[in-house]
């Protein structure tokens, strides 16, 4: 119940941050967002009608589709995002008149990283607001075609008519935006809070583990190895850290076994109990 709770807060907060982006940064300079919003906005230029509203006409049929083709799963869901989102555009128009930002291009940038923090709190509960989600989940269950090709297709299109309505300037600028929000939206859904793993292969292992609960405050865990060229079985020590410890975690390993043979890789969210220790050992 608390989940589902936090699941309609983060939908319903993401919905409207990702419409004050879009009155106070880029309808005033005539960018476009992605998606079905994307739409909505050059509709809104073109005939004066309120995006939200728009915005709900146009997912209409695609409710429609998604209840015949993919069934009712999930559709109160999508059709509360869609609801918050559309609703919170028109209820936040206001702002279009607001001169915040005068260059285009800072706009842009604005914009998206707003946006992409909006749509971000959204994924990251697994939450959607309907439109290009819709249209993307059916183009994959009866074509098999990627969900990412089909976004890329819709916004080339939403490009290309912005190139056409508004010059091939602002364009450029929508481009910017879209890019940028894609890659906000990522970094909210993984978390700011980058981790690395690191796979340690050395001769002290024990030694690596202790020093690493003790002096870093990580766990470690230790897995089954053998060498392929020799056969000899090692313990292979395997943790997880900050991107700030992995220097600290270098210089313990070299002081340890200047032979170690160690790989860190990204590590996009970590969740689970273990990560943390709450108490140095002694």
């Amino acid at each position: 119940m608390l989940g589902s709770i936090k699941k309609l807060i983060w939908v319903g907060l993401g919905g409207l941050i990702g419409a004050v982006a879009i009155n106070l940064f880029l309808i005033p300079h005539h960018l476009l967002s992605g998606g079905v919003s994307g739409v909505a906005i050059i509709l809104h230029f073109l005939n004066g009608f309120p995006v939200g509203l728009q915005v709900i006409a146009l997912n209409v049929p695609l409710f429609y589709a998604a209840y015949r083709y993919i069934g009712p799963r999930q559709i109160l869901t999508t059709l509360y995002g869609m609801l918050v989102f559309s609703l919170s555009v028109d209820a936040t128009r206001f702002l279009s008149a607001i001169s915040i930002v005068d260059d285009p291009l800072l706009a842009a940038l604005c914009g998206g990283v707003i946006s992409g923090v909006g749509a971000g709190m959204i994924f990251r509960v697994d939450g959607n607001t309907g439109g290009l989600d819709i249209v993307a989940a059916i183009v994959k269950k009866y074509y098999g075609l990627n969900v990412g090709a089909v976004g890329f297709s819709v916004n080339v299109l939403i490009m290309s008519a912005s190139a056409v309505l508004f010059g091939a300037k602002l364009a450029m600028l929508t481009l910017i935006s879209m890019f940028v929000c894609a890659k906000v939206t990522d970094k909210v859904v993984e978390g700011f809070n980058q981790k690395k793993t690191v796979t340690i292969i050395s001769d002290q292992p024990n030694r690596i583990a202790a020093t690493i609960i003790d002096e870093i405050g990580r766990g470690a865990t230790f897995l089954r190895g053998q060498g392929a060229f020799t056969g000899q079985e090692k313990l292979v020590v395997f943790v997880v850290i900050n991107f700030t410890q992995i220097a600290k975690l270098k210089a313990l390993v070299e002081s340890i076994d200047p032979h170690a043979f160690m790989i860190v890789q990204d590590a996009a969210e970590v969740m689970g109990r273990g990560f943390t220790v709450p108490h140095k050992l002694h």
